[in-house]
This record gives structure tokens, sequence and C-alpha cells, in this order.
């Protein structure tokens, strides 16, 4: 039986075909290769930030549904800037996460901070719409991807100006390291349960060679927990779902960061 993550992966290479049948590569690159703007680096903000936190634009989950139905990232977003993000994650997957190119477009528009595009990468197709769309950085899962591959779309990326986070969820995958990858994220889900535990983080960091800034990913609940991530080693802090279900994402975020200070 197929997984979420399956079949994720499964409609997201048809959605690259059908993409591609409208636009073919070599015409997106030329475009991709024309965008005259410039990137800001993920990795120096977060090293530069006292918070660390990528706060991020989600509506829905497989798992959950609609977190947020409706959710406006020209006001969410700049309202997460202006609350202390580090930088913004904006998911673009529109069948399973409710999001679309649109909503980085939007968000590149109205705010300066890094932006990740959040997506299921497997095509380099995909990374220069991501920088078309305004990303700063995008998202490699190591689950999906083969050390060679994760390698080379590691050097697109690079080529475009776009940093890469490369996303594990266990130690098996940590031979998908390579010198190209900028960040190293571990997602405290399980991508076959869809369950989250932040043992993850802690059990993986010593594991991650020190040349690598390091990110903690989903699950992350209260300030006592990045406190406790800090110590491990981790400078970034991927947080949406947590925000994504108030009200007001922004003012959650705010109040969050000033519970940590």
């Amino acid at each position: 039986m197929n997984t979420i993550l399956d079949n994720i992966i499964q409609n997201k290479r048809l959605e690259i075909a059908s993409a591609k049948a409208v636009k073919p590569f070599a015409a997106l690159l030329e475009e991709a290769r024309q965008t005259g703007r410039p990137g800001r680096s993920f990795r120096q903000a977060l090293e530069r930030s006292a918070t660390g936190i990528i706060a991020e634009f989600k509506r829905r989950s497989p798992s959950k549904g609609f977190i947020h139905e409706g959710a406006d990232p020209e006001q969410v977003v700049p309202g997460y800037a202006a609350a202390g993000a580090a930088a913004c994650s904006v998911l673009t997957d529109t069948v399973y996460f409710g999001g679309s190119s649109d909503d980085l477009v939007k968000a590149r528009k109205r705010t300066d901070i890094p932006l990740l595009r959040k997506d299921f990468t497997i095509d380099e197709y995909q990374i220069a719409q991501a920088r078309i769309w305004g990303a700063d950085a995008i998202l490699l899962i190591a689950a999906v991807l083969t050390p060679a591959e994760t390698e080379k779309l590691s050097l697109f990326a690079h080529s475009l100006g776009l940093e890469v986070l490369l996303e594990i969820h266990d130690a098996c995958e940590l031979n998908r390291l390579c010198p190209v990858v900028d960040v190293v994220g571990v997602n405290n889900r399980n991508l076959t349960t869809f369950a989250t535990d932040v043992r993850t983080s802690f059990e993986l960091a010593g594991r991650i060679p020190a040349e690598y800034l390091r990110i903690s990913e989903s699950g992350i609940g209260s300030p006592d927990t990045v406190l406790r991530l800090r110590e491990a080693g981790f400078r970034g802090f991927l947080m949406g779902e947590n925000f994504m279900k108030e009200p007001d994402p922004a003012a959650a975020l705010r109040n969050f960061i000033q519970a940590l200070s």
C-alpha cells in the first residue's frame, strides 16, 4: 500500500509533466536566468538572527486537513517578518497542502526576508520555477532522492542563485549530505505516519557535521523546546502549524518570541 509520501511524489511527477507540456524546460530556464532579482541568503539570515525562527505559511496538511483555510500570504508573511521571523517558508503544493505558486509570488512582493519554497522537489524544472516565483532557497527531501540526485539538484539550485535546505528524517539519510548543501534540517515528522516527535532532532544533532547549519522542523510547540534545541546545536526552527492554527499567526509568533526572551 502506498504511503502519503508515495502518493505526493506520484502526483508531483504528473504536475511536472503537465507543466513541461505547457512551457518546455528550456524556455523556463531562460526565464529563470533572466530574473534580475538579487538573492537573499537563507543561511546568513539564520546565522544573524536572535531567534532563528522560520515561520511557515501553511493552510492545510495531509494528516489534519485545513489548519487555516483562506489564509492570505499578503497579510500573514509580512506580519511574520514584522514580528521577528528570520525567514519564511511558503508551501506551494496545492493538492495536499492547499498552497500555490501565487502564494510565493505574493509573499515575495510583500517582504524582503528570505523565502523558502516548501515543496517536494524532484526535478530541475521546480527549481527554475522557484527562482522565477521569488524564492531564495529550495527544499530537498532526502527520503525521495538518491545521493547523486541530491548533489545534482543542489548544484543546479546554486547555478540559479538559490540556497538548499536538505531535510533528513533518520540516520540512514545522512549519506545525502554533500558539500553543496547549505543547511541541514531534521524533520521531526515521520513521513509514513505523519506523527511528530522532537526527540528525532536531539538524536540526530550530534550526527550532523559541524560545518552544516542545523534546523529543527515540525512538532516544536514551546519556547522551552527551542531553548533546548539551541543547546543541542540547532540555529533554525521551522514552525508553521503552531502559528497558523491561530486567528492571527503573526501575533502568535510575536508572543512566542517574547516568551523566548
